[in-house]
Formats: structure tokens, C-alpha cells, sequence
């Protein structure tokens, strides 16, 4: 037994752990999500929801779950078998991988890299080759439009995304993102040194030092998590449901489960880059003598403000109306993406010119 404990206390040990942990939660958190989405969604139509399988309706998404576990798994014979296949387990790898180098708490991370959103941006690039796949693959006009119709949207605002992300980079001075959070709770952070004092507590948070950005970057989001208004590639009014139409069962759920993983994810990436992460005006270390107990208390932090960005994800998926495709490539590349080319210059100059003040 002491060998084991002392195993878990290694490097390999401590990972695996993590590993455990983060697998089984974010699938929980996930099911939590579907629930959530619908009743949000009854209560802005007005409706109920679910209220029937467990209290206020919280088993629904497991009961959910068994249904897509026992339904008949239809492989249709036109497809593209491999890439058919390979598809679903590409939307739901990515997220989960991403989530890997994103701290939860100032001791809860399983990779601590230096360049740690350059993996985040790399991983979740993969995921639209899941969607493009899985269009293809099917040999579908209506998924084949789907695919398409991903492929160019990620692509377009995936530019967006780490335009905006480059300037909280830019006032930390470090792409790790354990610094990134560690900078919001002591102030800038210029060439390796801490600045403390640079503002208030409240406004050492990046969504005040980079409000633009940060707008940048939740309406990027939205258009890479596939989320309404930015629901094109699976639009039911015109593609019967896009890139899936051809999935059914648990292929079928596996993309939507890459789709809500995705969506944790990048909240989660926000919460670091934009709203201090695990830190809240130093009640983070309102535990300190107890390593254990701090550690679950700012991760409670951390997921409190996750939870909050995914009800405003939810709610605006059932308030603002669907942009046409015309307008939503309009936005990325004729608005959106020039502003942010303005806003990182902007930043990059404004950095510098703190600096020589410092200095």
C-alpha cells in the first residue's frame, strides 16, 4: 500500500490521477450541460422541460444516454467506412485533450507547458476535421453541405480567436497559462517581473485590460463551438441536421458530446485568459493552510465562472436568430478580423509604451 501512495506522489502518478479525474468529470459535466440547455431553454419559451426522470429532471440526460446505447447502430452502406468511423471519435478527442494544459486551480493541471494555448489552439484545430470527415464520409449531399459549410467557419474564425488571444500574451509576456492567471491576481507582468499595484484587484482581470479582445474572443467562440446565431453547419431548416445526418446512436451522440466538451473547453479558456481563472480578489487563498481544501476551493472558482459562461452560451442559443451564411462570413473576415488586426496593434503598442514608462 505505501509503494502505491508513493507511486500516486510521483510526477507519472500525480498525471494519472489528474487524467482519472478530469475524464470522468468532464462526461458528468457534460450530461449536467444537456440538462441545463433545456430547461434554460423552457424557461426562456416558457415551458416546463424535463422534470420527469429523477429530481427536477437531473437524470434525463443519463435515461438520454441508454436510449442512444440501445438504438440500432445503422451503418449505411454508401458511406466511407474508415473515415465514417473516425469522425465522431475526432470531435470528442480534441476538447478533452485541450482541457489537459487549462489550470483549474493553482495546483490542478495535468500538462504544465510552457506554451500551453498554443496546444489548446492546436488541438482544437483538429476538431474540424471531425466535422469535414463526417460530411464527406457520408457521401451525403446534406452532410457533404455541412462539412463544407464547417470547414470554412472554423477556419475563418479560428484566425479571430488567436488574433484576440495574442494580447493578454502580449501584457503577460509568457503563452503559459498558469502565468496568464497568475498575472490577474498581482497585476502586469512585464518582461518575467510582477507589477503589483497596476490597478485595483477587481480591474486586474484581462476582460478590463483587453475588453475588446475579450468580446473578440466569446463571439469567435461561439462560431468554433458550432453554437447559434453560428449554427450553419448543422442548420435543420435547410441541411436536415448537416454534417450528422447520416450518424445515428452512440456516433450520433459522440458528436454531440464533442460538441458540449468543446463548449467547457473554451469557456475554460476563457475563464483563464479573461476572468482570472481560479483567482477572485485573493479569496483564492482564503484555505492556504490546507492545500487539499484551497485546492478544491479555487476550483470551485474556477468552475463557478465556467458554469456562468455556459448559461450565457445557452442563452444566447435561444434569444438571437440564426445568421444567413453570407452574413456570417461577412462578419469574420469583413468586420471581425480586421478589428482584431486594429486591436492587437493597438496592444502591442500600448504594451510597449508601458514598458518604457516602467522601465
Amino acid at each position: 500500500m505505501d509503494a502505491v501512495m508513493n507511486w500516486f506522489g510521483t510526477p507519472v502518478g500525480s498525471a494519472v490521477v489528474k487524467v482519472l479525474v478530469v475524464g470522468n468529470v468532464v462526461p458528468l459535466l457534460v450530461s449536467f450541460l444537456v440538462w441545463l440547455e433545456r430547461r434554460v431553454a423552457a424557461w426562456i419559451q416558457d415551458r416546463t422541460g424535463p422534470n420527469r426522470v429523477g429530481p427536477f429532471g437531473l437524470l434525463q440526460s443519463f435515461a438520454d444516454l441508454l436510449k442512444f446505447i440501445f438504438k440500432e447502430d445503422v451503418l449505411p452502406g454508401h458511406v466511407n467506412k474508415p473515415m465514417y468511423l473516425l469522425a465522431p471519435a475526432l470531435a470528442v478527442i480534441p476538447p478533452l485533450v485541450a482541457l489537459a494544459v487549462i489550470p483549474f486551480a493553482d495546483r490542478m493541471m495535468i500538462a504544465d507547458l510552457d506554451t500551453g494555448v498554443l496546444a489548446v489552439f492546436a488541438f482544437s484545430s483538429i476538431g474540424v476535421y471531425a466535422l469535414a470527415l463526417g460530411g464527406w464520409a457520408s457521401n451525403s449531399k446534406y452532410a457533404l453541405i455541412g462539412g463544407v459549410r464547417a470547414s470554412a467557419q472554423l477556419i475563418s474564425y479560428e484566425l479571430v480567436l488567436g488574433l484576440a488571444a495574442l494580447g493578454v500574451f502580449m501584457i503577460t509576456g509568457s503563452l503559459r497559462l498558469h502565468d496568464v492567471v497568475t498575472d490577474q491576481a498581482n497585476g502586469l507582468l512585464i518582461d518575467g517581473t510582477l507589477r503589483d499595484g497596476f490597478l485595483p484587484k477587481f480591474f486586474d482581470w484581462n476582460i478590463w485590460k483587453q475588453p475588446l479582445g475579450a468580446l473578440l474572443f466569446f463571439i469567435a467562440a461561439l462560431a468554433e463551438t458550432n453554437r447559434a446565431p453560428f449554427d450553419l453547419p448543422e442548420a435543420e431548416s435547410e441541411l436536415a441536421a448537416g454534417y450528422h445526418t447520416e450518424y445515428s446512436s452512440m456516433k450520433f451522440a459522440l458528436f454531440f458530446l464533442g460538441e458540449y466538451a468543446a463548449m467547457v473547453a473554451i469557456s475554460g479558456l476563457f475563464t483563464t485568459l479573461y476572468l482570472g481563472g481560479w483567482t477572485l480578489f485573493g479569496a483564492e487563498n482564503l484555505f492556504a493552510g490546507t492545500p487539499a481544501l484551497q485546492t478544491a476551493w479555487q476550483i470551485a472558482i474556477f468552475t463557478g465562472k465556467v458554469v456562468f459562461l455556459l448559461f450565457t452560451i445557452i442563452w444566447i442559443r435561444w434569444t438571437v436568430p440564426r445568421f444567413r451564411y453570407d452574413q456570417l462570413m461577412d462578419l469574420g473576415w469583413k468586420r471581425m478580423l480586421p478589428i482584431s488586426i486594429g486591436w492587437l496593434v493597438f496592444t502591442a503598442l500600448a504594451t510597449w509604451a508601458y514598458a518604457q514608462h516602467v522601465r
